[in-house]
């Protein structure tokens, strides 16, 4: 058995190195296929240069094969392959002090053609090098000026990459994304709400990975967040202060968040949020992307691929002046022969060719998808949300760039925002103020709102009811808005619906309560609103009916004391309506004598009314009224009036 035992093992031993030498050989026939198949590929197919190396020595001499014509496949591959080199070694060779001389460089290179190979190369260099990624964050920042698509591709494609490091609990590549995305935020390329979004993420079911990669994500982006989002800050440490107290994690992650509030009271001195060397670009030539966690975006791998272009040499001269004028390179001589030359050519073109041409040129391309719309009403949301108080947020938002004619979507949005608390908020009604006392557009435009939100009040649930209702009384209070918006309300049975009595009950109940039942009165009762009629609709003499109901329902709110013009005008109805009939009967035609004896006896009038209204949530009443004028005739000629009420 011994020996049988050794025989075994020796012939494994020698099938073993017989393998070994048959797998070097194995490995040079595919080498040598490789390079074989870029050498002797026939001449209507693009050489295979993708994937093996070529010495440049090779590379040259095959380009000379290939000849000059631009437009060919062979021509475009070779040149794509030496832009994706080109881009890959100025990446990979860029660091804090090289910085400034890479960069014109890497423009000088066609960046609008090989987006996508940039993009990609940065990726791959950053998750390779971590402790860079305040350097990759720079180089991008300062090509996000000039090329905008670039910045907005990179954002979509981190989201991504951490959306699926997540999903996957890749913890390296979900912690690289998050640094280079705290890098860009503090470089201003990606908006800070971003920054919000992933640390509500990461502690909305708090892991010790989870944990540990938020407080990483805190010190690279803290400062930023001190500084234009405190009040969102302050929410993300009171989240770690909750998980401290729940005591559910590891006692080192414990540890770590400890530190991370030890960082935070020293304002995240040793964490600055653009070291000098990289602060590069200026705070207004900076474009900020605002692409959030939720949205679908597109990761465009279609860019990292070769694609044939017919208009090669087109879009290259194109490029080529983008960078002129970008480096501020001077044209040569024969640029400057070539655009003479087609100055002259313009010259020549006839008046109604060039008019037609000038404007196709001006012709502007109109968004009907509205996503413009969307994106202003999304950042003034946030904004309002996320401000700490009401001054922070009317100073963010008059530095949002509102298109003109688009200002009463902040109107509308404060309002909605209103509407959605549980209770009212006094936040929202100085914000209002404030913007209707900068400027007398967001003044009308809070007016429009007012006729819009009272038109289509029955929408509103009973909570979001009283909200702007409370909101439209601090308006009013403050005169941010004209007492004149009243004349729209008519408070009688027929214009009235159980909301718009809640909503008018609201608001008064409020007006009164801020100035007092004497005072509101003097303000309702100020001749020049009266006799403008801003208040007819409120307290209206029109009918007898409309006056009772009007009286009825104030005095049902508890707000009486406002009706006694009302009343009073109720009080003197019959001697008007009695006063009526003899003024018409003056320039009556001559009676005879026996219709004279019939009307000397008597002339009577006689009337009634009556109604009845209830609202079971609040107040309910009734009331009826009939009474009869007549006269008598006496010998003197003179008329008594007598009147009986029930």
């Amino acid at each position: 058995n011994t020996q049988q035992r050794r025989a075994g093992a020796m012939a494994s031993a020698r099938r073993s190195r017989s393998t070994e030498r048959e797998e070097p050989s194995a490995m040079e026939g595919r080498k040598r296929k490789a390079l074989e198949s870029g050498r002797d590929a026939p001449a209507g197919k693009s050489p295979r240069t993708g994937g093996a190396y070529i010495p440049p020595f090779k590379l040259a001499k095959m380009m000379k094969e290939v000849g000059s014509d631009k437009q060919s496949e062979s021509y475009q591959r070779l040149a794509w392959d030496a832009l994706r080199k080109s881009i890959n070694g100025l990446v990979n060779k860029v660091n804090k002090r090289n910085l400034k001389e890479i960069l014109p460089e890497l423009i000088g290179e066609n960046l609008e053609r090989g987006k996508g190979l940039f993009v990609r190369s940065v990726m791959k260099s950053q998750v390779a090098s971590p402790a860079f990624s305040s350097v990759y964050a720079a180089l991008v920042a300062v090509i996000n000026t000039k090329f905008p698509e670039i910045g907005d591709l990179l954002v979509s494609r981190l989201i991504l990459q951490f959306r699926r490091a997540y999903k996957r609990n890749d913890k390296p590549i979900c912690t690289a994304a998050c640094k280079f995305i705290a890098h860009l935020v503090n470089q201003q390329v990606e908006h800070e709400l971003l920054a919000l979004e992933i640390l509500a993420l990461l502690l909305e079911k708090p892991s010790d990975d989870s944990v540990e990669l938020a407080v990483g994500f805190v010190k690279e982006v803290g400062a930023t967040l001190l500084e234009v989002s405190p009040k969102g800050l302050h929410s993300v440490f009171e989240g770690f202060r909750g998980i401290l107290h729940e005591g559910a994690i590891h006692k080192r992650v414990q540890f770590v968040i400890e530190g991370l509030f030890a960082v935070r009271k020293t304002n995240f001195e040793d964490f600055p949020a653009v070291p000098d060397e990289l602060d590069l670009v200026e705070q207004d030539d900076q474009i900020t992307h605002d692409l959030s966690l939720e949205d679908k975006l597109d990761a465009r791998s279609g860019l990292d691929v070769f694609t044939v272009d017919p208009k090669y040499e087109e879009t290259e001269r194109e490029y080529q002046r983008v960078k002129r004028e970008i480096l501020g390179e001077s044209s040569d001589e024969s640029e400057s022969g070539e655009s003479d030359g087609e100055e002259e050519e313009e010259e020549a073109v006839p008046p109604p060719v060039a008019a037609r041409a000038a404007s196709a040129k001006t012709e502007e391309i109109t968004d009907m998808t509205e996503t413009d719309l969307v994106n202003l009403r999304r950042t003034i949301y946030l904004t309002i949300m996320s401000a700490l108080d009401f001054e922070e947020a009317g100073h963010k938002l008059m530095k949002i760039s509102i298109p003109r004619g688009k200002e009463s979507e902040l109107s509308s949005m404060i309002i909605e925002c209103c509407s959605q608390e549980r209770t009212y908020i006094k936040y929202y009604g100085l914000l209002a103020q404030r913007f209707c006392q900068v400027n007398r557009v967001y003044q009308d435009c809070f007016v429009d709102a007012f006729y819009k939100q009272y038109e289509t009040i029955h929408r509103l649930e009973t909570n979001k009811l009283r909200n702007v209702a409370k909101l439209f009384a601090h308006l009013l209070e403050t005169d941010g808005l004209p007492w004149s918006v009243l004349g729209v309300i008519k408070i009688t049975e027929d214009d009235t619906t159980s909301s718009s009595r809640i909503f008018i009950k609201i608001l008064f109940q409020d007006l009164a309560e801020e100035f007092g039942l004497r005072k509101l009165n003097e303000r309702l009762q100020d001749p020049r609103a009266t006799s403008a009629g801003w208040f007819d609709g409120v307290f209206p003499k029109d009918l007898p009916k409309n006056t009772r109901f009007s009286i009825n329902f104030f005095t049902s709110i508890g707000l009486g004391g406002l009706t006694d013009n009302m009343r009073a005008h109720l009080k003197n109805l019959p001697k008007t309506i009695m006063s009526k009939p003899q003024a018409a009967a003056a320039p009556a035609r001559k009676e005879t004598s026996k219709e004279k004896r019939r009307s000397a006896g008597s002339a009577s009038y006689s009337y009634s009314y009556s109604g009845s209204y209830s609202y079971s949530g609040s107040y309910s009443y009734s009331y009826s009224y009939s009474g009869s004028y007549y006269s008598d005739s006496a010998d003197s000629g003179g008329a008594k009036a007598k009147e009986e009420k029930k």
